[in-house]
C-alpha cells in the first residue's frame, strides 16, 4: 500500500481509537488451515443473496430508496468473481436495527440493514435499499457521522477479510468526520465516496450510486484497521 492512503490504528481526533489499538506487543496466534484456506462460496453455506433491504415481508421501509452497485477488483482492474460482500447500515433516521443503538431516533419495523450478494463472473454486486440518516456518535460534543454503508469483502480465506464504509458524494459532514479524514491522503480518502450514476437509477423508483472496491495495488480502497 502507499503511505498515507489507509488509516493508522491511533488517530487522537477519532476518540474510539484509543481503545481500538494495542499498546502493548502482539502475541502471535498460529492460523489455522480453515483461516488461511477458506472460505469458498461455491455452495451456499452462508445463505441465499439478500440484496433487496428495501423492504421486510413485502413491506416497503421508511426514507428514499437508492441503489447501490460496483464491482471487486484486484490491483491490475480484473474482477474477483466468487466472493461474498455483505453491508448493513442505519436507516433513514440514523438508527441500526441493533439493541446497543439506544439513538433517540426512530425504528423502522420494515427495514432490517443488512444484506449480502456473491459476485457474478464480472465482479458485479448490486443492492437496493433506503439511503441511511446520519447519527450522533458522541466522539466529541454534537458530532454527527455522516450517512455511509459499511463493507465486508471476503478473499480467499477468512484472514483476508476486509471491512470499509461507502459514503455519499456532496455530503457536509464529511468536511468533519474524523473517520474520513483518519485516512491522510486526500486521493485515498475521496475513494471511499460514491458517484450518483443516473444510467443506474431508476425513473420515479429510486436513485443509483456506484462504487467500486479494489482490493490491493496504489488503488486500493481504504480499510478499516
Amino acid at each position: 500500500m502507499t503511505d498515507g492512503t489507509q488509516p493508522p490504528y491511533d488517530f487522537p481526533a477519532y476518540t474510539s481509537t484509543i481503545k481500538r489499538h494495542p499498546k502493548r506487543a502482539l502475541i502471535e496466534a498460529p492460523q489455522t488451515l480453515s483461516e488461511v484456506t477458506g472460505p469458498t462460496f461455491a455452495s451456499p453455506w452462508y445463505g441465499p443473496n439478500a440484496t433487496d433491504l428495501s423492504r421486510v415481508d413485502g413491506r416497503e421501509a421508511q426514507g428514499q430508496r437508492i441503489i447501490v452497485a460496483g464491482r471487486v477488483l484486484d490491483e491490475d482492474g480484473r474482477p474477483v468473481r466468487g466472493t461474498l460482500v455483505e453491508v448493513w447500515q442505519a436507516n433513514a433516521a440514523g438508527r441500526y436495527h441493533h439493541d446497543g443503538d439506544q439513538h433517540d431516533a426512530p425504528l423502522d419495523p420494515n427495514f432490517i440493514g443488512a444484506g449480502q450478494a456473491v459476485t457474478d463472473d464480472e465482479g458485479r454486486w448490486r443492492f437496493l435499499t433506503i439511503r441511511p440518516g446520519a447519527y450522533p456518535w458522541r466522539n466529541t460534543y454534537n458530532a454527527w457521522r455522516p450517512a455511509h454503508i459499511h463493507f465486508s469483502v471476503f478473499g480467499p480465506s477468512f484472514a483476508t477479510r476486509m471491512i470499509t464504509q461507502m459514503y455519499f458524494p456532496g455530503d457536509p459532514l464529511l468536511e468533519t468526520d474524523p473517520v474520513f479524514h483518519s485516512i491522510p491522503d486526500a486521493a485515498a480518502r475521496n475513494r471511499l465516496i460514491s458517484a450518483y450514476d443516473p444510467q443506474l437509477s431508476e425513473a420515479e423508483y429510486a436513485l443509483g450510486y456506484r462504487w467500486d472496491v479494489i482490493l490491493r495495488g496504489r488503488g486500493a480502497t481504504p480499510v478499516e484497521s
